[in-house]
């Protein structure tokens, strides 16, 4: 009997032992002061968020298979595939850019990203690698949008999701062409690199995005001036 309690007494006493340094634990993480930096030499991580006091979320920095997929007035688009890199969020609770990454045998990519308030990307900045004809190429450089404020990234999903519904591929091609023919998905405008064809150079298009302006030296080192009509004709140089 003897035995018995003063093994109960020492298994009590360990107990308290162990729940004294929990409370000092928690009294000294509760009083740490606020803003004091903790100090990591090495940390591994697959995604981090960054936010607002608030809660807000403005930037996540993760890995492939736990990107965030975007979001727009604050609701997430539906899960979907996305590289490796950082997103950014605007006040309004919109994706607005981000820097993504990824590269293997067959391709390898990088891109820089600044989208237009409630819309698509604006201003890119990108590298481009793939196997074209049992080669690698390679395409780089800065690539500018148009996009009308008139038709924001939500209403132009409305309006597409809602003629996909209809299950009718032509309609639904028909609807973004016309889309297409007004500026209204987006006019590729400008364009300063290395394409796929090997030429460098400027590359300006209208605003229906046809090449007009042609400015640059082509595989064979010979440099070119091109100016074109609507209909991609040569147009003579004044």
């Amino acid at each position: 009997m003897e035995n018995k309690l003063l093994r109960e007494v020492r298994i009590l006493r360990s107990y308290t032992i162990a729940l004294t340094l929990v409370l000092v634990l928690l009294i000294v993480f509760a009083f740490k002061k606020q803003g004091e930096k903790t100090h990591f030499e090495q940390i591994d991580v697959e995604r981090i968020n960054i936010v607002e006091k608030s809660g807000q979320l403005k930037m996540v920095i993760s890995n492939k298979q736990k990107q965030h997929p975007g979001m727009l007035s604050g609701k997430e688009f539906p899960a979907r595939e996305r590289s490796a890199g950082i997103i950014f969020f605007n006040s309004s609770g919109d994706e607005c850019g981000g820097l993504v990454y990824d590269g293997d045998n067959k391709e390898a990519g990088m891109t820089y990203s600044v989208d237009q308030f409630r819309n698509d990307q604006i201003m890119q900045l990108d590298y481009d690698e793939k196997q074209q004809d049992d080669k690698r190429v390679s395409a780089y450089g800065l690539y500018l949008w148009e996009r009308p404020y008139h038709m924001p990234l939500e209403k132009k999903m409305h309006i597409l999701d809602s003629v996909k519904a209809l299950n009718n591929d032509t309609l639904y091609q028909q609807v973004i062409q016309q889309m297409r023919e007004k500026g209204e998905m987006g006019t590729n405008r400008f364009f300063a690199g290395k394409t796929f064809a090997g030429e460098v150079g400027l590359f300006i298009k209208d605003t229906k995005g046809k090449p007009r302006i042609k400015l640059y030296i082509d595989q064979n080192n010979t440099p070119r001036i091109e100016f074109l009509d609507a209909n991609g004709k040569p147009v003579p140089v004044k």
